[in-house]
């Protein structure tokens, strides 16, 4: 038999291909209707860790120094998250944890997870964050490390909330550094929040009387709406294109967990957050004030880092910058990275943009 009438005949070679191709693509259509339906439990932040203090639903967690550290550095950091979504962002997983990372290079590393607000906490605000839950932080952490000065790192919401505790606590308590992370300080230009948040249309106290605490889904939905395209249809067709790939798909699996494990905002701190931050822009005014006390940026002079992610829709570059004119500190640096609000931290990008600058500036001022 000739090499020629070995060969199939073009057509049924074609019909060879084609059913080949069919059948990975249900293959391929079964694993994403799985994966999208019924999701595999995965596991987050893994980082060695212990309960040091507790506050209500809040608990201060201290993570456990590495073995293979190259150094120790004296200054302590506490890590402040959002009120909204989970902290364990943080410490996504292994490989992809600021946490773990900071750790490796010799931080005594601490985070304030505030916990799930339940209908008993609506009345909680944000004065009692700010004078209460983390002044007492603080001092836990000084008292648990030993340290006669800390460093605070807050990211989106958390760290408006560490910039008000700052200026407010700046000459109580030994604060060496402050990093704002992807800052939402000024509400003069916030994109379409500005609109949508506009009093005229959005009455927030009719809707914390319906609601209470703010749930999850309201704001994750209306983060979302600032992209839908990307947002509710890019994150499945991105995952579509990588399920062949099992460390890409463990990826996308963990942080669309951490998307949809959203918490309730407590209603006084909502109302306060949405009538004194964005309609009123209170902080940037400087007529701001929590329990009488008053918030003033200019009391801030701790060593300043402002980190910005040039492509935020969330909290947008033009609402971080304005912070480094506003403090009184005399060592402050504005660090802008091309990466957007959670991309920041944890995207493919984050381990060689953001963590080794973190880490050089904050290892210069921890010693």
């Amino acid at each position: 038999m000739t090499t020629a009438e070995n060969k199939l005949p073009q057509s049924e070679e074609l019909a060879r291909k084609y059913q080949e191709e069919m059948e990975r693509a249900v293959k391929r259509y079964n694993k994403a209707f799985e994966l999208m339906t019924n999701p595999p439990e995965v596991p987050v932040g893994q980082s060695p860790k212990e309960v040091i203090w507790t506050r209500n639903k809040a608990k201060l967690y201290h993570y456990l120094p590495s073995d293979t550290a190259p150094t120790r550095h004296a200054v302590p950091l506490l890590l402040i998250y959002a009120l909204i979504n989970k902290p364990y962002v943080m410490d996504l997983r292994p490989g992809a944890s600021l946490v773990e990372y900071l750790v490796g290079q010799g931080f005594e590393v601490y985070l304030l997870d505030w916990g799930t607000p339940g209908p008993e906490d609506a009345g909680l605000k944000i004065d009692d964050y700010v004078l209460d839950y983390i002044p007492r932080a603080a001092r836990k952490v000084l008292r648990h490390s030993g340290a006669s000065e800390l460093s605070v790192m807050g990211y989106c919401i958390g760290a408006v909330l560490t910039s008000c505790f700052v200026a407010v606590h700046q000459q109580e308590l030994p604060i060496r550094n402050i990093i704002l992370m992807a800052a939402p300080i000024d509400f003069s230009e916030c994109g379409m929040f500005k609109s949508w948040l506009n009093p005229q249309y959005f009455n927030v106290n009719k809707v914390v009387e319906a609601y209470g605490n703010m749930p999850g889904e309201f704001i994750d939905f209306g983060s979302k709406l600032l992209k839908p395209v990307p947002n509710f249809l890019g994150t499945y067709t991105g995952a579509f294109d990588k399920l062949w790939d099992d460390k890409a798909v463990e990826g996308w699996l963990t942080m669309n967990k951490w998307v949809n494990d959203g918490v309730p905002f407590a209603g006084a701190a909502f109302k306060q957050w949405i009538k004194e931050f964005y309609q009123e822009n209170r902080l940037v005014k400087g007529t701001l004030k929590l329990r009488g006390r008053a918030v003033k940026l200019s009391a801030i002079t701790a060593n300043l880092l402002t980190i910005v992610a040039s492509q935020d829709h969330i909290a947008l570059p033009e609402q971080s910058k304005p912070v480094m004119d506003l403090v009184g500190s005399q060592d402050k640096e504005l660090l802008i990275l091309p990466a957007g609000h959670v991309g920041l931290m944890v995207g493919r990008s984050a381990s060689k943009g953001l963590w080794p600058a973190l880490n050089t500036w904050l290892a210069a001022r921890s010693n």
